[in-house]
């Protein structure tokens, strides 16, 4: 071994502290990263069926868009009642968010959870939104097969905007809009 830098501290320290030191480190620095992926708070306000605002611990307030999913935007038919829908699942209510991908609204995207239900399945299940195959790629593999399979349900049982024949999925909408515009 070269006589450098690194040699120093272990001859000083010996091996297994140095060893052990590193692995410390390593773990706390690991631990900080799981921490940072999951916020915890309480919605103070829905904005539509898919963004909420958290208030975290430190009374700093999160707008959180929920991972996965797409919800009719306000104007649409089935965006009052999808807004209502998720404010019935969250407002006023202690909720983890597990994600740490920002979005370029600056909106923390991720997945918010209520005593551990999966609010944004939810929203899916009852026919309030649809999953966002778009975004998939973001999900895990269990989420991606669960949020499909609650998407063919909720159409086939008629929940929710899937009573209507054709619902006009939001970023077919909203696409339609800004060609308008």
């Amino acid at each position: 071994m070269r006589t450098g830098a690194l040699q120093l501290p272990l001859q000083r320290i010996g091996y297994r502290a140095w060893r052990g030191l590193l692995a410390s480190v390593l773990a706390l620095g690991i631990s900080m990263v799981a921490a940072a992926a999951v916020l915890e708070g309480k919605v103070v306000a829905v904005t539509d069926g898919d963004t909420v605002k958290v208030l975290d611990a430190e009374k700093v307030q999160h707008v959180v868009r929920l991972s996965g999913i797409d919800a009719p935007e306000k104007k649409m038919p089935f965006g009052q009642r999808s807004k209502q829908h998720l404010s019935d699942l969250v407002y006023g209510r202690w909720v983890k968010v597990e994600g740490e991908k920002t979005d370029r609204y600056g909106r923390l995207v991720g997945k918010v959870l209520v005593n551990g239900t999966d609010a944004n399945l939810a929203q899916v299940q009852s026919g309030m939104a649809w999953h966002y195959k778009a975004y998939q790629r973001e999900q895990s593999v269990h989420d991606q097969r669960v949020y499909a399979e609650a998407e063919i349900k909720a159409a086939a049982d008629r929940q929710g905007l899937w009573v209507e024949r054709h619902p006009v999925a939001p970023w077919d909408w909203r696409k339609e809009r800004r060609h308008k515009e």
